[in-house]
């Protein structure tokens, strides 16, 4: 099982290499031969003739953004069939840590932090931060995280902005997800705790010091918690 996350963050990457190409057809051929799919096999699954994939591969159609994402929804949905085979691989390649990543977003409109924490059922539990826009957000396995990220691999876990929100999952008390924040390279934009029935009073302390909104979410479990998340984001799930 390959997690939602890395199927999409996979996929977005497949589509942005196939639109930044100065060739869009052989890009489009490339991909589909990298996935061992025929153009028979991505026709069926778009509900489209082989001979229109094979026109918009010769460059004899000039494709748009819609159908491209349909084109690489069709590829993600063939590894699926057989496996995820070349997922598997790319995430190797991509050198992805699918163990410490729960779900992570960029959003296509940024949330003030009043309309975060109302998301994530939270409670702010620092000094309040009204200023603060959320640009997007990493859902964290807390104790994978600790136990595997160095700080140059923390990176990975900031997306393409560091405005965003980390949310810790399976925390115990909040210390340590805050002292790993405490000395990262890199600063999230807030903070949010689930899991801890009391959060440590030196977790606040340090939250405070680095003027990094922390919440603590009240959420039931992490799947409501992610799913609310994602229906701010509107995300479609492509399996």
């Amino acid at each position: 099982m390959v997690s939602r996350y890395v199927i999409e963050l996979i996929a977005r990457r497949i589509a942005g290499d196939i639109v930044w190409s100065d060739n869009v057809g052989s890009a489009m051929r490339k991909w589909r031969e990298i996935f061992g799919a025929s153009q028979t096999d991505v026709a069926k699954i778009m509900g489209i003739s082989p001979s229109v994939v094979s026109d918009y591969e010769k460059g004899r159609r000039t494709p748009g953004v819609k159908f491209i994402k349909r084109f690489v929804e069709a590829l993600i949905k063939v590894d699926n069939e057989r496996g995820w085979v070349v997922c598997k691989e790319l995430i190797k390649s991509l050198n992805l840590n699918p163990e410490v990543i729960i779900d992570i977003r960029e959003l296509d409109k940024p949330m003030n932090l009043d309309t975060f924490v109302t998301l994530v059922k939270g409670c702010l539990l620092t000094s309040t931060h009204s200023q603060k826009i959320i640009y997007g957000y990493t859902v964290l396995d807390s104790i994978a995280t600790i136990q595997s990220l160095s700080g140059n691999e923390f990176w990975q876990i900031m997306g393409l902005t560091t405005e965003r929100a980390l949310i810790f999952t399976k925390v115990t008390t909040g210390r340590s997800p805050m002292i790993a924040v405490r000395v990262a390279p890199v600063k999230p934009a807030a903070v949010v705790l689930h899991g801890p029935k009391k959060v440590d009073p030196l977790a606040i302390i340090l939250a405070e010091k680095e003027k990094i909104p922390l919440i603590l979410s009240l959420a039931s479990d992490v799947n409501e918690l992610v799913n609310s998340l994602r229906t701010y984001a509107r995300v479609k799930i492509i399996v």
